[in-house]
């Protein structure tokens, strides 16, 4: 510990090789740490429009959920002759997911690219599963018109100029809504 003292506080300019050392370490630790936070932008970025495309969905439903035939709490039903059928709405949620984030259509995948072409990431394998709310149920906590999505993401990852194994998370998001009145 003492040599380090001295060779740090030393005007001789032995310190030179371990300034570069430290320095280069300093760099390579930032320069992860900005990996990962791109990463986690991105990740979080795609969780929003994800949330923001199945809340859309619900609320597409809503016109159904509230039918002006029914009293009382009902689910997304529209009455038929005696009874009542579920009417269900999955809307475009693609479409809304394209827009939001600037999306393209390739290959199966739904692509972000940067301005080189480079592949930013991309996302597949939507799944929405809507729960409809039971007709007129007096169990408050099973009143609530759900509709969870889940979808696949991949972020290609870069550190030091190598192209490592792409980060692939799969992102849930769930939305929904019980009458209150």
């Amino acid at each position: 510990m003492r040599r380090i003292k001295r060779i740090l506080t030393g005007k001789r300019g032995s310190s030179f090789p371990l300034i570069v050392a430290v320095t280069l370490a300093l760099a390579l630790i930032f320069c992860g740490v900005s990996e990962y936070f791109r990463l986690i932008v991105i990740a979080q970025g795609v969780r929003d429009a994800v949330q923001s495309a199945v809340i859309s969905t619900v609320n597409d439903n809503y016109d159904d959920v509230y039918h002006g035939v029914r009293e009382g709490y009902s689910g997304a039903y529209q009455p038929t002759a005696g009874d009542f059928e579920e009417s269900l709405d999955y809307g475009d949620i693609y479409g809304r997911l394209d827009k939001l984030l600037g999306l393209s259509a390739s290959g199966g995948y739904h692509e972000k690219r940067n301005s080189d072409s480079e592949l930013e990431f991309r996302i597949w394998s939507l799944s929405v599963d809507i729960e409809n709310a039971p007709l007129a149920s007096g169990d408050q906590a099973s009143n609530r018109f759900q509709a969870d999505g889940a979808i696949e993401l991949e972020v290609p990852v870069s550190f030091a100029g190598e192209l490592l194994p792409p980060m692939r998370i799969t992102v849930k998001t769930s939305a929904g809504f019980i009458p209150r009145f």
